[in-house]
């Protein structure tokens, strides 16, 4: 009387683990190698396993058999099981939930190859020409590029040539073009419309040499590090965080923390060099590195503008190593924010909370029933008695349980006066009764 139909929760869990694809592989982590629980296989108890993916639930009476229970259906232990391989795995989502939150606080960068696209082309002067462009001779220089086997992400918007550089600048010969029209510069602004290529073009007819100065934008921020400071750590540009952590490193590995004072440093003869003092505070450092960090360098690239019609179709080619945003990162955001199975995970909820209240009450409905077959006049008795009970405690009738047991009790002068009252409000309610359904008829 305490089964439903049957349900295989094996493949609720593959339902449900399908829709976070992130969670796959974490009932491994749940389950233990080699370990398959008893609740994955086919059961007759009424329940599904759900999927609490945002907080770990706690087990309450609410989704809990009591014991007697448990007892009477040696098919609830498969529930049992369930239950716990669902705690177990809820700890283990929340875990790696906790895991993602905390690696989503640091930079997640992949190293990619930009390759940069130098080339020009030649318009030689056309006597004939209209216009006064074109009876001049001129050429154009063309810089673009694009990530390497970009292709193995197509889903994903493609990062704009320009969104790699905080700055360009193109340096032509100064001797050509004058001191006040030798420089064409691009530099980022907030409202700075992104492109795939930058394009210079200018008069002339002879070869050019030119130099071209970009200014990579580093997201967070990189900074140069003092030719001593650099040496000493090993490393040349960095962003702020990792050169304090570097620092710490050295201070940690070289035993220069106070023994006494874990605050304060002791300078070894490098850092004197570098800081200029025997000890300070680890707290002073950042403040200290200030004067220390310098722009990183711009990558620099020779070029020369050729007239010569034979190289009009070289193109000179650069790579440069640049960091673009990890793409599982948006991945990792999109699993965090998802509440697509929240109205799923509801409705099971309550439809466990609901099943667990019907098997309580036929719980309640079978010991009544076996308590009467055992001993029906005894059982009777002692309801009557229990519906006596709860009867004074809901109508605040106060009674003395020693005297009401004896029959001298209702002999008393006050039972003839109940009795008629009692009468007496049937009667009058009968009367009632009557009237209302003459009144009815008449009408």
């Amino acid at each position: 009387m305490y089964c439903t139909d049957t349900r295989v929760v094996g493949t609720r869990i593959a339902q449900l683990v399908e829709r976070a694809p992130i969670c796959r592989g974490l009932l491994l982590d749940a389950a233990g190698a080699g370990s398959r629980p008893a609740a994955l296989c086919c059961m007759s108890f009424p329940l599904s396993l759900h999927f609490h993916v945002f907080s770990c639930p706690i087990l309450t009476s609410d989704f809990l058999p009591s014991e007697q229970i448990r007892e009477l259906v040696p098919e609830s232990q498969a529930y049992m099981d369930l239950l716990a391989f669902e705690r177990k795995l809820d700890q283990t989502i929340m875990r790696k939930r906790v895991d993602i939150q905390e690696a989503l606080k640091r930079p997640m960068k992949q190293k990619r190859k930009l390759r940069l696209y130098i080339s020009n082309t030649f318009n030689p002067a056309r006597p004939d020409a209209d216009d006064s462009d074109g009876s001049i001779a001129s050429w154009e220089l063309r810089v673009e590029g694009k990530l390497l086997d970009d292709v193995s992400f197509p889903g994903k918007q493609k990062k704009k040539f320009s969104s790699f550089f905080k700055s360009l600048v193109i340096e032509l010969d100064k001797d050509l073009y004058g001191p006040d029209n030798h420089l064409v510069e691009w530099h980022r602004t907030p409202t700075t419309q992104e492109t795939d290529g930058f394009q210079v073009k200018r008069p002339g007819d002879v070869s050019v040499r030119c130099t071209l100065l970009l200014m990579l934008d580093y997201q967070p921020p990189q900074f140069k590090l003092d030719p001593r400071l650099a040496r000493l750590l090993g490393i040349h540009t960095q962003a702020r965080s990792c050169i304090i952590q570097a620092l710490w490193q050295y201070v940690k590995t070289n035993k220069l923390q106070d023994s006494h004072d874990k605050e304060y440093i002791n300078c070894d003869k490098y850092f004197q060099q570098i800081f200029d003092c025997p000890r300070l505070k680890f707290s002073e450092i950042p403040q200290r590195l200030t004067n220390l960090l310098l722009p990183p360098d711009p990558i620099v690239i020779n070029h020369v503008i050729s007239v010569d019609p034979n190289d009009q179709k070289k193109t000179a080619c650069y790579d440069i190593d640049v960091e673009v945003e990890d793409p599982l990162k948006g991945q990792m955001s999109s699993f965090l924010l998802s509440t697509a199975n929240q109205q799923e995970i509801a409705s099971l909820d309550n439809k466990i909370h609901e099943t667990i209240e019907s098997i309580n009450q036929l719980k309640i409905q079978r010991d009544f029933m076996l308590s009467f077959s055992r001993d029906p006049k005894g059982y009777i008795q002692d309801w009557l008695k229990s519906q006596s009970r709860d009867l004074k405690l809901m109508t605040d009738v106060v009674g003395n349980p020693e005297e009401e047991r004896r029959a001298a009790f209702y002999h008393e002068p006050w039972s003839q006066e109940a009795v008629s009252r009692y009468f007496y409000c049937k009667i009058q309610q009968r009367r009632q009764e009557l009237e209302q359904a003459l009144a009815v008829r008449n009408t």
